[in-house]
């Protein structure tokens, strides 16, 4: 992330979210023009490139020409996986794309270059519409930046952009889901609809898994409520998924894509709550994570329980169920669910030393608080 870069131009300066909490570092046009050109030099020293051109939005009416232009097969088909591919006949009218890659990764940027931090650099330039990778050959970066193209392109049109997943029942209704953890080409799934477009969702699914044992299971959210813990976009890092990991520790990602929001978060969430009230969307937070404790005392919460849970939100039963509300974050808890035991609707009952539970629900609050001191200002 330190290596990562945004062309300051004047447009920039005013549109985008800067400083601290943000994800965007500044460079001037200078210092992206000289890395392109370090990039451009490097590719066409090779015998060969790999240069796919792709769509980026299933909507045509908004539909994002790409151009990524790589040094290495694999971060061509990666690429290839990733985005949408065009048509023998839309390749033919292809004509010039909104948005060039210019991978270079195998090649190090000039680290004595003004704004270089190492060898590594990725850099954007959204008047350019160009984006110059040097010293990584991470693929995931040219995903992050689109990702972030799109974060800055599509709200200037009126259009959310989210980084979540999409579902569609059989009777046509839409849910989202973020802080989904999968990616692969969307045929592989059989029953996809593709093209992948549908009508709003009706429900926003927020999903967390709380190491520390103290959210409940699932909890309807007001819009206040979907607005903030989108914000916060809380998950916990638990021994075994990073390095150096040997306790529960929260982790937020505001807008659940911290890595590569253009604008400022609180625009993202407003947008969701204005598009969640004209349509009628409900939103919920699920807890994946456990349940009688921490992590290393409680249990994981079992799947069936939880795939309970998002039936009972997809089939309008929760709409219609009694809630009571938790203590210190006023979450709205139904008290019962067809299929999961009750008492584990609300987490206070499942945690054997009370005092220990209300411990660690104060301290998740906290961090939640300072987290969101970053926003406020």
């Amino acid at each position: 992330p330190r290596d990562k870069r945004v062309v300051k131009d004047e447009a920039a300066a005013q549109e985008l979210w800067w400083g601290k909490g943000s994800p965007n570092i500044e460079m001037d046009e200078h210092t992206f023009l000289t890395n392109r050109e370090r990039a451009v030099d490097y590719l066409n020293s090779l015998d060969k490139v790999f240069v796919n051109d792709q769509f980026l939005n299933w909507d045509p009416e908004n539909r994002i020409k790409v151009r990524i232009i790589s040094a290495r097969a694999y971060h061509s088909l990666f690429m290839h996986n990733m985005c949408i591919r065009p048509t023998d006949e839309e390749l033919e009218s292809f004509g010039t794309p909104d948005f060039t890659i210019y991978n270079a990764g195998q090649f190090p940027c000039n680290r004595y270059t003004h704004y270089m931090t190492s060898s590594t650099s990725v850099d954007i330039n959204l008047a350019r519409r160009e984006m110059v990778i040097l010293g990584t050959q991470y693929a995931g970066e040219m995903k992050k930046g689109l990702f972030g193209v799109m974060h800055y392109l599509m709200p200037r049109r009126g259009i959310l952009s989210l980084h979540s997943g999409s579902n569609m029942g059989k009777d046509g209704d839409v849910a989202l889901f973020f802080n989904t953890r999968a990616a692969y080409p969307i045929e592989y799934i059989p029953n996809a609809k593709i093209p992948c477009v549908g009508p709003h969702p009706k429900n926003v699914i927020l999903l967390a898994c709380d190491a520390f044992g103290v959210l409940p299971p699932v909890s309807k959210l007001n819009l206040a409520q979907t607005m903030y813990h989108f914000i916060s976009g809380y998950t916990a890092l638990v021994a075994g998924t990073e390095d150096g990991i040997k306790e529960p520790q929260a982790t937020f990602s505001a807008c659940f894509g911290a890595a590569f929001i253009m604008l400022h978060p609180t625009k993202y969430a407003a947008m969701l709550a204005e598009k969640m009230q004209k349509y009628g969307a409900t939103g919920w937070l699920v807890n994946t994570g456990w349940s009688g404790g921490r992590y290393g005392v409680g249990k994981r919460i079992r799947l069936p329980y939880t795939r309970k849970i998002i039936d009972a939100i997809h089939s309008g039963e929760l709409l219609t169920a009694n809630y009571k509300k938790t203590e210190v974050f006023g979450l709205e808890i139904p008290t019962e669910i067809d299929g999961v035991p009750s008492e584990i609707l609300d987490p206070i009952n499942t945690w054997t030393d009370k005092a220990a539970y209300k411990e660690t629900l104060l301290r998740l609050a906290g961090l939640f608080k300072n987290n969101f001191e970053v926003f406020a200002s």
